[in-house]
C-alpha cells in the first residue's frame, strides 16, 4: 500500500489578540504623596483581529493523467467548508464576548481613577488609602483577566483546529489514493513558486468535506 505523506500546518485563519491592555505608568498629582503611588490610568481594551478573507483559489482544472504529486490550500478548506466557518464563528464569538467583558472591567478602573483624581483634598486619608488599594486590586485582576482570557481563546483555537484536521486528514488521504498519487503536499508550507493547476485538490477536497464523505 502506497504512504501518502501529508506535510502541512493547518490555522483557522483567526488570531486572537490582548482583550484587556494595560497603560504604562502615568504620574498622577496628588498633594502631599509620591504620584508614583497613584496607579496608571486604564487604557481601552483593543479589538480582536478580524479574520482574513478567504484565499481566492482558480477555476477548477482536470487533473494531469499520471501525476504523483498533489497540493492542496489548508487555509482555503478551513475558510471555504463549513466546519471551517463554524470552527472560526466560534472564536470569533469567544473572543467577542470576552472583548465585551474586558471593556467593562476596563471602565470601572477609568471611573476609580477618576474618582481618585477628581477627589484631591476632599478625600480623608483613610478614603483615599481605600480607593488606591481598589485600583490596585483592580488592575490585578484586568490583567489576569487578559491572560486567562488569551488562554482560554488559544485552547479553544487549538482544539477546534485538532477536530478540523482528524475529519479532514482522512479526506485528503483519501482523494490521493484515488489519484494514485505518491505525495501531497501543502501549498503554503512547501514554497511552491508555480504548481500545474490541476494539481491542486483543494476544491475536491471542500466538497467531499461539505458532503461529509
Amino acid at each position: 500500500m502506497r504512504r501518502i505523506a501529508i506535510a502541512a500546518a493547518l490555522t483557522l485563519g483567526f488570531s486572537a489578540t490582548p482583550l484587556l491592555a494595560q497603560a504604562p505608568a502615568q504620574p498622577t498629582p496628588r498633594p502631599a504623596a509620591p504620584a508614583s503611588q497613584t496607579p496608571p490610568p486604564a487604557r481601552p481594551a483593543a479589538p480582536p483581529t478580524a479574520a482574513p478573507a478567504a484565499p481566492t483559489l482558480p477555476a477548477p482544472v482536470p487533473f494531469p493523467q499520471g501525476a504523483k504529486v498533489g497540493f492542496v490550500n489548508l487555509q482555503a478548506i478551513a475558510q471555504l467548508t463549513a466546519d471551517g466557518k463554524a470552527a472560526a464563528a466560534k472564536v470569533t464569538a469567544l473572543a467577542q464576548k470576552k472583548q465585551t467583558e474586558g471593556a467593562a472591567k476596563s471602565k470601572t478602573l477609568q471611573d476609580s481613577q477618576q474618582k481618585l483624581q477628581a477627589g484631591g483634598t476632599l478625600l480623608s486619608d483613610t478614603a483615599r488609602l481605600q480607593l488606591e488599594k481598589d485600583i490596585e486590586r483592580q488592575q490585578i485582576e484586568g490583567q489576569r483577566f487578559e491572560q486567562d482570557a488569551q488562554a482560554e481563546l488559544n485552547t479553544l483555537q487549538q482544539e477546534l483546529q485538532q477536530e478540523f484536521q482528524r475529519k479532514l486528514m482522512p479526506i485528503l488521504e483519501a482523494i490521493s489514493k484515488e489519484k494514485g498519487l505518491q505525495v501531497l503536499f501543502s501549498a503554503g508550507d512547501a514554497g511552491v513558486i508555480w504548481i500545474e493547476p490541476g494539481i491542486d485538490i483543494t476544491l475536491d477536497a471542500v466538497k467531499r468535506m461539505d458532503a461529509g464523505k
